[in-house]
């Protein structure tokens, strides 16, 4: 899942290089946290936030046989 998030996550901002995620495992859930460049974090939040939604979402239905939830947390 982990992998599934770089790649969309890269896809939005400029500097791709400097994304990073960090995965802590619970037992039931994971928390995925993204870092990227202060001038990208604009970009994965989205006005209104719909692009985190979306990001969210995705994250959703990609988790859907698994027994674990995932939640996104965009860290600065």
């Amino acid at each position: 899942m982990k992998d599934f998030l770089i790649k969309i996550v890269q896809a939005l901002v400029d500097n791709p290089e400097q994304v990073q995620i960090n995965e802590i495992e619970g037992s039931q859930t994971v928390v995925l946290e993204v870092k990227v460049a202060k001038s990208d974090m604009g970009m994965v939040i989205g006005k209104q936030c719909k692009t985190a939604h979306a990001i969210r979402t995705l994250l959703n239905a990609a988790s859907g046989k698994t027994e674990k939830r995932y939640v996104l947390e965009i860290v600065e």
